[in-house]
């Protein structure tokens, strides 16, 4: 539990810059979800029996959480490792790197649950959800910024600079959007396209969302929760080994 030394220094200094960070990471999915949500709501009929911007909710919930914990992990973190050395400071402490890149991930996967639980406290403020069991998105959201924050930090500790990253936001994270079920049902993409969002985190985070903002539970939830921690273990532990290599060089 070593990591919980990493993840609450991280804390503390995301704490003074509050209202900054926080203005930042909801400002432009609040901004998407009312825009799009009510424009193009107001020019189609309900989607999947829901109206559009309630659909569109469920996705814009998951592509913020997507992105809040793609960034800590990504930009943030590659801040602390490789501008600020913050990293080569911890490992004079007692933990090593393991320690690190788990405190990491969770922080940045804590970061990323907090942005998806306040934009799920603004679909209920204005009744955009049909029952109670909206709740559970919440942690939902958390499990799907634990996949995109292991995913990142493996992004992180093999960059060599910052324009790695480009790389990664416009030919990964972009297109997943655009196929994963964000902004229409994913099913109705040609049939190779639907397969590839299968095998993506975004696709089963919405599937997941998306039922209980309707109201009922999703079919093969424990497949869809499944796949988001696979990833999740999968980018831990390649994370693990690729910082012991850069630190041991």
């Amino acid at each position: 539990m070593r990591w919980i030394s990493v993840w609450r220094r991280n804390f503390l200094g995301w704490r003074k810059l509050l209202a900054a960070a926080g203005l930042t990471n909801l400002a432009d999915p609040l901004i998407m979800l009312f825009g799009l949500g009510y424009g193009l709501g107001a020019l189609m009929p309900a989607v999947e029996g829901m109206s559009y911007i309630s659909f569109f909710a469920a996705g814009q919930l998951c592509t913020a959480t997507m992105y809040t914990a793609s960034f800590e992990s990504l930009f943030s973190a590659f801040s602390r490792m490789h501008v600020q050395k913050t990293w080569d400071a911890i490992l004079y402490a007692p933990l090593a790197i393991d320690d690190i890149v788990a405190g990491e991930i969770i922080w940045a996967a804590s970061k990323a649950w907090l942005t998806g639980s306040t934009i799920l406290g603004v679909v209920l403020v204005f009744g955009l959800a049909a029952s109670p069991l909206v709740l559970l998105a919440i942690p939902t959201a958390f499990l799907v910024g634990l996949a995109f924050s292991a995913v990142g930090l493996v992004m992180t500790v093999l960059a060599k600079n910052w324009d790695f990253f480009s790389f990664y936001m416009t030919l990964v994270m972009t297109p997943m959007m655009m196929i994963s079920g964000v902004f229409f049902p994913a099913e109705q993409l040609p049939e190779p396209l639907v397969s590839v969002a299968k095998a993506l985190p975004l696709y089963h985070g919405v599937v997941l969302v998306r039922p209980l903002m309707a109201g009922h539970l999703p079919a093969d939830a424990l497949l869809h929760i499944a796949v988001l921690l696979g990833y999740a273990a999968a980018g831990t532990l390649l994370a693990i080994r690729f910082a012991r290599k850069r630190f041991s060089e």
